[in-house]
C-alpha cells in the first residue's frame, strides 16, 4: 500500500448517521479544520444544531442535530446533505445513489447486528459484505436495514497490533492531537522500545501488598491490574484512544500514515513475524474500510460498549475494580477508554439527551491545548446513563452490562452480576406491557451450557479472569431475578435478545417450563464482525454441549435456568452443529414484531441462516 502523505483532508471521518427519530437526527463528522458545518434533509424543512469538540490542532469532532418541528416520515428513504463552508460533501464512495440517504426506523423489519471488530484479525471484515447487501437493497428500491447495531468491542484498546500502535502515533503527530500530560507513566521515549513491551509498564500490585492467602504472595509475584493476555501494546493515553477510533472508522485517516515507516526494528524473529502478519491483516482491513464507511453513512447506527472498548475483563470482579480504583494510573487509563467511548459512540446513541451532561466538564478539561481530566474523571465515574431505548416496534432496549454490576459482597474474587438489582428492576419496568421487545445484551443471556460449566470450574478454582466468567448465570442473584422477569405474565410475548462478545454465533429459543403465559424468547448471538473463535476448539465444545446437555439430559436440572426450556437451532453451514465460528454480521428479519429469519452475512461474501 502506497502512503499518500499529502495535505490533510478537509473531512477525516464520516458522516455517520447515529440516532434517527422523527423530530431529531444525529450525524457525526470529523474534520481536519475549523469549518462552517451543517446538515439538512433535501425534501423536508429542518434546522441544524451543531456541537463541536476540538480534539487536536487539526481534529474537530462535530455532532449535527437535524431538528424538525413536524414529525418526519418513517420507513422511507430521506436524502440528506452535509454542508461544509457552503459546499455539499458527498464523495462517491459514501453514496448508494445520487445522494446520501437513510430511513427513520419505526416498525423494524430488518436489523444488522454484530460485535467484535478486530482490525488485525486475519478474517475478512463482514461490514464489507453487509455494505454489498445494503447496496443491492437500495438498487431494488428498498430501504434495506432499518438499523445497524454494534453491541460491543468496536475497538480493541487492550489488543493492539504493533503496526497499529505505530500508526496511532503517526496520526497523533499529523493531526496535532492534544495530549494529556498528568499521567505519571515512565515509558521509553523510543516507540520501537515500547512495541510488545507496554504490559511491563502497566500498573501492578506488589507482592508485599497482596493478601497472605494469595499464592502470589508466597511466590513473590506482582499482580497486574490489567488482565488482558494481549496487553503488549495496550492503549494508555487519551490521544491514543482518539487516534484508534479514527483509524477504525476512516480510511482517510490511514492515508495520513506512512506505511513505509511501519516496521519492527527489534531482534526478536518471533515478534517480527507477528508484526508482519498483523501488518498484512491491517492492510486488508484498510482496503475494505470505505465499505464500512458507506454503510454507516446511510443506515442509523447504534452502539454499546463491551469490555475491549476500554480493556479486557472491565469490571468483571469487585477485586478487579478495587485494584483499578486504588491506583491513579489505572484509573486514568480506564477513564480514557470511557471518555473516548462517550465521544465516538455514546453521544450518538442518545443525541445528547443524557450524555450531553458531560459536555461542559469535558470542554473545561482542555487547558492550553493539554488535557487535565482530574475533575472530569469524577464526573465520568458518576455518570450512570450509558443504557438507552429506542421507541420503535419492537421497542429497542440496550443494556449497559459493564458499569451497573451486582458485586459479590462476600467474595470480591467472585464474578459480579451483569446488572445490579436496581437496573434489573428498571429493566423489568421497561419490558412490561410490550407485546415485543428487541433487547441488546453484549454478553449472551442464554449461553452455551458446556462452556458456562467450564467457566464455573475455573471460577471454583479462583481463576474467573482466566476464562472470562462473564455470563448471566454466573451470579446467583442476577440470574434468579432475570429468570423471574422472563416468567412474568406481563412481559413481552416475543423477546429477541441480540448479543455478541463470544466470537462465535448461534441461535437459541427459550420458553418457560412453568410460565403463566405463552411467551417466546430468542437468543441471537453474532460475534464477531472481524474476529473468530478457534474453529477446532469450537467444534469440540459444540459436540460436548450437544452430548452433555441434550434435551432430556438430567444435567439440565443443575443449571440455574432449569425452569426454562432452551432449544438450539442448527446452522445451514453445519449439518449437525449449532455454533458457527466465522467472521460475520447478522441480518435479523422480523414480521409484525416476530422473528421471521436469522441470517449471517460472512466476511467471505457467503450468506448462511439458522433453521428456526
Amino acid at each position: 500500500m502506497v502512503a499518500q502523505l499529502n495535505q490533510l483532508p478537509q473531512v477525516l471521518m464520516g458522516p455517520l448517521v447515529r440516532r434517527a427519530e422523527q423530530n431529531k437526527i444525529c450525524i457525526q463528522v470529523v474534520t481536519c479544520e475549523a469549518v462552517d458545518i451543517s446538515a439538512s434533509l433535501l425534501a423536508h424543512q429542518s434546522r441544524c444544531e451543531v456541537e463541536t469538540f476540538q480534539l487536536g490542532a487539526a481534529c474537530f469532532l462535530h455532532f449535527l442535530l437535524i431538528c424538525s418541528e413536524k414529525a418526519l416520515p418513517t420507513a422511507q428513504l430521506l436524502e440528506y446533505q452535509v454542508l461544509i463552508n457552503g459546499a455539499a460533501y458527498k464523495p462517491d464512495y459514501l453514496r448508494y445513489g445520487e445522494e446520501l440517504s437513510f430511513a427513520i426506523p419505526a416498525v423494524l423489519n430488518q436489523i444488522l447486528h454484530g460485535s467484535c471488530r478486530n482490525p488485525h484479525h486475519h478474517a475478512k471484515d463482514s461490514l464489507h459484505t453487509a455494505d454489498q447487501w445494503q447496496e443491492q437493497q437500495r438498487e431494488l428500491g428498498e430501504v434495506g436495514a432499518d438499523l445497524c447495531i454494534f453491541s460491543g468491542d468496536q475497538i480493541y484498546a487492550d489488543d493492539v497490533a504493533g503496526a497499529m500502535l505505530l500508526a496511532i502515533h503517526q496520526l497523533i503527530a499529523r493531526l496535532g492531537l492534544f495530549r494529556e500530560t498528568n499521567l505519571p507513566m515512565h515509558l521509553p521515549a523510543d516507540q520501537q522500545a515500547q512495541l510488545y513491551h507496554r504490559h511491563l509498564y502497566l500498573p501492578k500490585t506488589p507482592w508485599q501488598e497482596r493478601s497472605k492467602f494469595s499464592p502470589g504472595y508466597w511466590f513473590r509475584k506482582d499482580e497486574p491490574h490489567f488482565s488482558s493476555v494481549k496487553a503488549f501494546n495496550h492503549l494508555i493515553f487519551f490521544e491514543e484512544f482518539v487516534a484508534c477510533y479514527l483509524l477504525n472508522f476512516s480510511h482517510l485517516a490511514w492515508q495520513l500514515v506512512n506505511f513505509d515507516a511501519l516496521h519492527y526494528d527489534g531482534g526478536n524473529d518471533k515478534v517480527r513475524r507477528i508484526f508482519e502478519s498483523e501488518l498484512d491483516a491491517l492492510k486488508g482491513f484498510v482496503e475494505t474500510l470505505p465499505s464500512a464507511e458507506r454503510l454507516c453513512a446511510n443506515v442509523p447506527i447504534l452502539m454499546m460498549f463491551d469490555d475491549h472498548d476500554v480493556t479486557d475483563d472491565w469490571n468483571l470482579t469487585a477485586k478487579w475494580e478495587q485494584a483499578i480504583a486504588n491506583h491513579k494510573v489505572s484509573r486514568r487509563i480506564i477513564s480514557n477508554g470511557i471518555i473516548s467511548y462517550w465521544l465516538f459512540q455514546g453521544i450518538g446513541n442518545d443525541a445528547f439527551e443524557y450524555s450531553g451532561a458531560l459536555t461542559s466538564g469535558f470542554n473545561s478539561s482542555l487547558i492550553d491545548n493539554e488535557w487535565h481530566f482530574s475533575a472530569f474523571d469524577k464526573q465520568v465515574r458518576r455518570f450512570t446513563h450509558w443504557h438507552y431505548c429506542l421507541d420503535t416496534f419492537p421497542k429497542v432496549v440496550v443494556l449497559d452490562t459493564r458499569t451497573h454490576r451486582w458485586r459479590n459482597e462476600q467474595d470480591f474474587n467472585e464474578p459480579s452480576g451483569l446488572l445490579d438489582w436496581e437496573m434489573l428492576m428498571e429493566l423489568q419496568d421497561t419490558l412490561i406491557d410490550h407485546s415485543a421487545v428487541l433487547m441488546v445484551s453484549p454478553a449472551p443471556v442464554f449461553g452455551v451450557k458446556a462452556i458456562e460449566t467450564i467457566q464455573a470450574v475455573f471460577n471454583a478454582c479462583g481463576e474467573p479472569l482466566m476464562v472470562d466468567v462473564e455470563n448471566w448465570m454466573a451470579h446467583e442473584g442476577a440470574a434468579k431475578k432475570l429468570i423471574e422477569i422472563f416468567k412474568r405474565p406481563d412481559t413481552p410475548k416475543e423477546t429477541i435478545i441480540l448479543s455478541g462478545d463470544v466470537h462465535y454465533s448461534f441461535c437459541f429459543s427459550v420458553q418457560a417450563r412453568f410460565g403463566r403465559h405463552d411467551n417466546r424468547i430468542w437468543q441471537l448471538t453474532a460475534s464477531g464482525i472481524k474476529n473468530e473463535f478457534p474453529k477446532p476448539l469450537i467444534n469440540i465444545l459444540d459436540k460436548m454441549d450437544t452430548i452433555l446437555y441434550a434435551k432430556y439430559s438430567p444435567l439440565n436440572l443443575f443449571t440455574k435456568r432449569w425452569q426454562l426450556s432452551v432449544s438450539k437451532h442448527p446452522s445451514s453451514l453445519k449439518k449437525h452443529g449449532y455454533l458457527v465460528s466465522d467472521s460475520a454480521i447478522s441480518l435479523v428479519t422480523l414480521e409484525n414484531g416476530l422473528l421471521e429469519k436469522y441470517e449471517l452475512l460472512h466476511g467471505t461474501g457467503i450468506h448462511s441462516h439458522f433453521e428456526l
